[in-house]
């Protein structure tokens, strides 16, 4: 059992990693491409939104695959196993980056424009109007859903064993199969299940830290 539990650790070790590295760069990613996809440019316009709609219209597990047998078959690039993980980082940001861009489009289309005018008359600059007065109401606005996105991907990080990243759930799966027994999958749930919870906890308290002038 000891020994279970620490194989389950280590795999929640590259769980936990697959997680943060995908919040640190889809977040801020999903800002830029929710800009793109409200751009007065209507090619860059119609080409964010056709990746929107293939990102949220395809399996995760497939972009994994994609993202990772890719450079073999349309450049003939060998990338080795080395490139387990950059690639399920690479298909998880992008993937998640779509969802929160619509997020944020959301929350930024739901600011009347009439602070976007007051602020005008007020001498305030786009970018000043923008992070002083739209931005922080956004944030209060969008972070239920983000929440949810972000309890979505605790879960989803399990999808790594298409390609054998030894995350855990995949650890789990190997421990379960060589002991035939179910144990080592219902550890890995717990694991899941305490991991998320902590996440709605702490997005929790930040809500609660933003719901000012309630």
């Amino acid at each position: 059992m000891v020994s279970m539990i620490s194989q389950l650790a280590q795999g929640f070790v590259l769980t936990a990693e697959v997680f943060a590295l995908t919040l640190i760069f889809a977040m801020p990613l999903g800002m830029i491409i929710a800009f793109g996809r409200m751009s007065k440019n209507v090619i860059l316009r119609t080409f964010v939104k056709a990746y929107i709609s293939i990102m949220r219209g395809t399996p995760l597990m497939l972009q994994i695959l994609v993202v990772y047998f890719g450079p073999f078959y349309v450049f003939d690039i060998k990338m080795g196993t080395g490139y387990r993980f950059p690639a399920v980082i690479i298909a998880f940001v992008i993937n998640y980056a779509a969802y929160f861009a619509e997020i944020y489009r959301a929350g930024i289309e739901s600011i009347p424009l009439g602070q976007y005018e007051a602020a005008e008359v007020l001498g305030y600059s786009k970018s000043q109007t923008f992070f002083k007065i739209i931005l922080p109401q956004v944030i209060k606005r969008v972070l239920p859903p983000v929440t949810n996105e972000t309890i979505t991907l605790v879960k989803d990080t399990s999808l790594a064993f298409t390609i054998s990243l030894a995350e855990m759930f995949t650890v789990a799966k190997q421990i379960g199969a060589a002991q035939t027994s179910i144990m080592p999958l219902m550890a890995a749930g717990v694991f899941y299940y305490v991991f998320n919870l902590l996440v709605a906890t702490v997005m929790e308290f930040i809500e609660k830290k933003l719901s000012y002038y309630r």
